[in-house]
């Protein structure tokens, strides 16, 4: 399991941070029948449950929203992944179907609230990972993004440099069709769903929709 550290700037912001860690070997294709009617199934819950305007106030987007504002960053302007993803569910701009890794990155995010940093484990640089705060300086290109502006965002750091927000992952350790290992990271800065939950779903759609072997799991908690 690849190792995690927590920039002092983000506890001091968001003491309850909590990380949720899946890795496995996985086959990735195109999105099953099945799983897709799991995330229409999970879309539907969520257009009849909230209005436009409430989305913003699920507790894990609400705690994203609350650190992207502590670090200096506009979360209306920047939006947070899971609630730009709901906000689409809820205006009827449908939600695109892409491959298995991905949807079901998505899946978890609609149902969790929690933005997720879904990577090629074998495109990291290094065995560690540093969430640390995202500056002027950093070159970011957010998948179907372009240059993004990180500066005050949470980043995921590898021994390269930036590769995950929670409001676009990097280009350069996205999931393809090629991808064979799976780091996903679930990014808990206010709790909805337990995290332990989110993570045992994770494993078990991994294994159901992309065959995964060698699954490994953990909670990273700077608080323990």
């Amino acid at each position: 399991m690849i190792h995690v550290n927590i920039d002092p700037r983000i506890l001091d912001a968001c003491p309850e941070t909590r990380i949720g860690l899946v890795r496995a070997t996985v086959v990735n294709g195109p999105t099953s029948d099945a799983l897709w009617a799991e995330i229409e199934a999970a879309a539907d819950e969520i257009k009849q449950r909230y209005e436009l305007l409430e989305i913003n106030q699920r507790p894990a987007i609400a705690g994203t929203r609350r650190l992207y504002k502590a670090l200096g960053k506009d979360p209306s302007r920047y939006r947070v992944a899971s609630e730009a993803l709901c906000r689409r569910i809820i205006r009827d701009l449908g939600i695109y179907r892409l491959t298995t890794l991905i949807d079901v990155v998505n899946l978890v995010s609609i149902k969790s609230g929690y933005a997720i940093s879904g990577l090629d484990g074998d495109r990291i640089e290094g065995d560690t990972l540093t969430m640390s705060v995202g500056t002027a300086e950093d070159v970011y290109n957010g998948i179907g993004r372009g240059l993004l502006n990180i500066a005050g965002m949470p980043v995921y750091r590898d021994a390269k440099g930036p590769i995950a927000t929670p409001t676009s992952d990097e280009e350069r350790t996205k999931f393809t069709e090629q991808t064979v290992t799976a780091q996903i990271n679930i990014n808990a800065f206010a709790p909805e769903m337990p995290v332990e939950e989110a993570v045992d779903w994770m494993a078990a759609l991994l294994k159901k929709y992309a065959q995964a072997t060698n699954v490994e799991t953990a909670i990273y908690d700077p608080n323990k």
